[in-house]
């Protein structure tokens, strides 16, 4: 069984939140992209795919019931946003914010599974009108005779993938930024990725000093 220690909770707490804000900034500002994820892939990073998946649920059940109902049906996407940005992590943790075929490629990982579910969503659930800004050029291209689900499913890729690769870069340089204390009090599961950095630096370091 997984223990939630006060660490855990306090960074899961703190995700949560930062989801809710950056979507509520995209949400009154009518941005195509939706920045509601930066909390998800930051604990899935920090801790791990389970872990990942827990800001999401938190932020979109709070932001359903309060601002923003359609946030409930996209609660899955928030889920195997933060499964597969813990992954990625794993596998090939892009560092400092300057891989950025790391980035792009994650990006593409990341985004693919979720951009399937939350098209459909988009698509069967509300007919491709939805509260995010995205919607605008869902009905733009479908107005130009594009079909409804190949609009729907355009716009979304495109949007997704380009949020994706933003909140992965910010994620990555956040990570490097953080001090060695903060970095100190990261429970077991998210070792592996301050392990990974730090190693990282110490390579660049040593290259620069040669």
């Amino acid at each position: 069984m997984r223990k939630f220690s006060t660490n855990k909770l306090c960074i899961l707490a703190l995700c949560s939140v930062i989801n809710l804000i950056g979507g509520q900034i995209a949400l009154l500002l009518r941005f195509p992209i939706y920045l509601d994820s930066f909390g998800t892939v930051f604990a899935a990073a920090v801790m791990g795919p389970f872990y990942g998946m827990i800001p999401g649920i938190v932020s979109n059940l709070i932001g359903g019931v309060t601002t923003d109902i359609y946030a409930l049906y996209y609660l899955p996407v928030q889920m195997i946003t933060g499964c597969m940005a813990g992954f990625v992590f794993r596998k090939m943790p892009p560092h400092d914010g300057k891989d950025l075929g790391k980035i792009l490629f994650g990006a593409g990982m990341i985004s693919i599974p979720g951009t399937l579910v939350s098209s459909s969503i988009t698509a069967i659930v509300f007919g491709g009108i939805t509260s995010s800004g995205s919607t605008l050029l869902v009905q733009l291209f479908h107005h130009l005779g594009l079909g409804l689900t190949a609009s729907v499913c355009m716009v979304q890729g495109l949007t997704d993938y380009a949020d994706r690769a933003i909140v992965l870069a910010l994620t990555a340089v956040l990570l490097a930024l953080l001090p060695s204390s903060v970095k100190a009090a990261v429970n077991k599961e998210g070792e592996y990725i301050w392990k990974d950095t730090i190693r990282s630096q110490i390579k660049i370091r040593g290259k620069s000093c040669c």
